[in-house]
């Protein structure tokens, strides 16, 4: 992979890492959040996160 295309990769999953936890902690204090549906949503900015860290490498 090229070095601009592992960056861009890095910082699309970093955003959506950092997307997601924060839907996550908006949607919980509304009180509109179902627990599968946050434990999904976690599960993906996880994933992201250890292709960020990844590509990285």
């Amino acid at each position: 992979m090229s070095k601009k295309l592992r960056a861009i990769t890095s910082l699309v999953c970093k955003v959506l890492t950092l997307a997601l936890g924060v839907a996550v902690t908006a949607l919980s204090c509304m009180g509109s959040l179902v627990m599968q549906t946050a434990a999904s949503l976690l599960g993906i900015g996880l994933a992201c996160a250890g292709v960020a860290l990844q590509a990285r490498s």
